[in-house]
């Protein structure tokens, strides 16, 4: 039998068991403050036509089967018009649905059948670059230096006597320089422009008031037609510092010794909190509570509370809880510091743990030798996950997650447990990060693999019973056993799971609730919180954990409990009379 941490279960429910509440309730009653946000990434969820690319018809046939999990809103990754050389977040048409996904009368249908559902559509803007492809790009391309069409882009002369060395030493997320120089119609090099990520996508320059009325007409565009909200995609990256020092810290602004976040002079400045607040008014002039989320990131945790302030953004993404470890220690310091820095600010705090840029976290979780893995993939030369921990850890976690207040977001298929595909052979990559790196950065693609809907059916049902196309991504080996139809058949999956704990959160009001840490455990490696009556408990060590007496009204596995005694990689919720 495995050792027992050495804790007295009769004392856990005792008022004087927790610490007073680090996280007090909100008056209000506003939707976003303790929302459950489903990410959709359009060219993955559901292919309607057989084509091997999803597509907004796709998702709209499909928002019931989401409505079962009780969310109040999906988001929608780019679906805009795109040569898709970075999925989609290099928009060449911010007003338009690119042909693979649809058109303009689907996305209509979507919203018109996502209301009928109770649920809200969030779509994702992209303001920090577009597309080389875009109009406004290729005038600028087309125009003199110095002309009003260069001035909507970052343009500069090169450094050196032929001007040949780029403006700055900035490097590109995805591998290389930030810069690409120009060339004249006659083959004479020209100037330089700014991309912090793939050459394809050249930044806006914020400075000028022409693009700031540009996207002020996009936002309108869209709202008009009824979105709820946008996720703002890289929002801290707008305004870069006056004059584009070099940077010797990393290219992500991620801090290194000698070189803070908060230095670094293309993300965080000040000026753009006046955007954001110009936004915030623009939203307020319609009805039905619209949002905005920021994807910002932002580091120590405390800066990131900037972007949520009362009149700018009303959601940020917490980065630091989505990179937690599997660490008792560390998950609890990062939720208490997330609650203290978002509760300064009147804000809520918005958990994540997958995205489409991220390893999911059932993968992440399962790498047992501590490699770390972040946006840079796991490809089939590295350490493999342990598929059987990482879904117990990723399942465990999930449901504690669930019981925190403040908003969720979930990333498509972490409800059924998905991992990464982490075999993908090389030529079939499409992430610009692996071509830009020489493959030394495998990129996202892994997370981005096309869901298995039917286990009987080609390509896991993603393109329905007559499809021939092959997806857009090979699935994986053993992906119709993930499939959703089996799962739903299924009382113990990870489907049923989410949709249970899910309408269970809703129901008791958790996300709109408070926490106290429990005493007994707070040193130990069992993360334990009271939220209103039930009493979450996650056993993230080796040993079996005592729980006090009361009904388990959630369990993470069937198996979460025996003896009295929580397993390891086991969460629970039990109803608790404390406090």
């Amino acid at each position: 039998m495995p050792e027992i941490a050495p804790l007295l279960g009769e004392t856990l429910t005792s008022p004087t068991a927790f610490h007073a509440p680090l996280h007090a309730p909100h008056e209000e009653d506003q939707w976003w403050r303790s929302s459950v946000i489903y990410q959709v990434y359009p060219r993955s969820f559901r292919d309607s036509n057989g084509d091997g690319t999803g597509d907004l018809p796709g998702i709209t046939g499909e928002l019931a089967r989401l409505a079962e999990l009780s969310i109040d809103a999906v988001w929608l990754s780019p679906f805009y018009t795109s040569p898709q050389r970075d999925g989609g977040y290099d928009v060449a048409d911010y007003c338009d649905v690119d042909p693979r996904f649809g058109t303009l009368d689907d996305f209509d249908a979507l919203v018109g059948r996502a209301d009928e559902l109770g649920i809200r559509v969030i779509v994702d803007l992209v303001p920090n670059h577009c597309s080389s492809d875009h109009a406004l790009f290729q005038s600028a391309l087309a125009a003199p230096a110095g002309s009003p069409e260069r001035a909507m882009f970052i343009f500069r002369d090169g450094r050196g006597e032929d001007g040949s060395i780029p403006p700055n030493n900035w490097q590109s997320h995805f591998g290389g320089p930030a810069w690409t120089r120009t060339a004249a119609a006659d083959g004479a090099p020209g100037q330089w422009y700014l991309h912090l990520f793939d050459s394809s996508q050249p930044d806006f320059d914020w400075d000028n008031p022409a693009v700031r009325a540009e996207f002020e007409r996009v936002l309108r565009f869209w709202l008009d037609r009824g979105v709820g909200g946008f996720r703002v995609d890289v929002a801290h990256a707008l305004i870069k510092a006056e004059g584009l020092p070099d940077w010797g810290g990393r290219a992500d602004g991620g801090s290194t010794e000698g070189f803070p976040g908060w230095e670094a002079p293309m993300f965080g400045q000040d000026e753009v909190h006046a955007i954001y607040r110009r936004w915030r008014a623009i939203l307020a002039e319609y009805d039905g509570e619209r949002i905005l989320c920021a994807e910002a990131s932002i580091d120590p945790l405390p800066r990131l509370t900037d972007w949520v302030r009362a009149d700018e953004m009303h959601q940020a993404f917490n980065f630091a809880y989505l990179h937690h470890p599997w660490n008792a220690h560390a998950l609890r310091d990062v939720i208490s510091s997330s609650l203290t820095a978002f509760d300064a600010v009147a804000a809520p705090t918005t958990w994540v743990l997958s995205n489409h840029d991220v390893v999911r976290h059932t993968s992440r979780f399962g790498l047992t030798d501590g490699t770390p893995r972040g946006g840079d993939g796991i490809g089939h030369g590295d350490p493999q996950p342990d598929l059987h921990t990482g879904l117990a850890r990723a399942r465990a976690a999930s449901l504690a997650m669930f019981a925190l207040p403040g908003g969720i977001y979930l990333y498509q298929g972490e409800e059924l447990g998905l991992p990464d595909h982490t075999s993908m052979p090389d030529d079939a990559r499409q992430d610009p990060t692996f071509a830009r790196t020489g493959g030394e950065r495998i990129g996202r693609d892994g997370c981005r693999v096309p869901l298995p809907w039917r286990a009987d059916q080609p390509s896991s049902g993603f393109g329905g019973a007559d499809s021939t196309a092959a997806p857009w991504l090979p699935q994986p080996e053993g992906w119709a056993g993930f499939a959703r139809d089996v799962q739903a058949a299924d009382p113990d999956s990870t489907l049923s799971l989410y949709r249970t704990a899910l309408q269970l959160r809703r129901d008791l009001r958790l996300g709109a609730g408070s926490l106290s840490w429990s005493r007994p455990f707070e040193q130990s490696d069992v993360v334990a919180f009271l939220n209103g009556e039930v009493l979450v408990v996650l056993n993230m060590g080796e040993f079996a954990a005592p729980l006090p007496p009361g009904t388990v009204i959630a369990a993470s596995t069937p198996g979460a409990v025996e003896d009295g005694l929580l397993v390891p990689d086991a969460c629970v919720w039990i109803l608790s009379t404390a406090g």
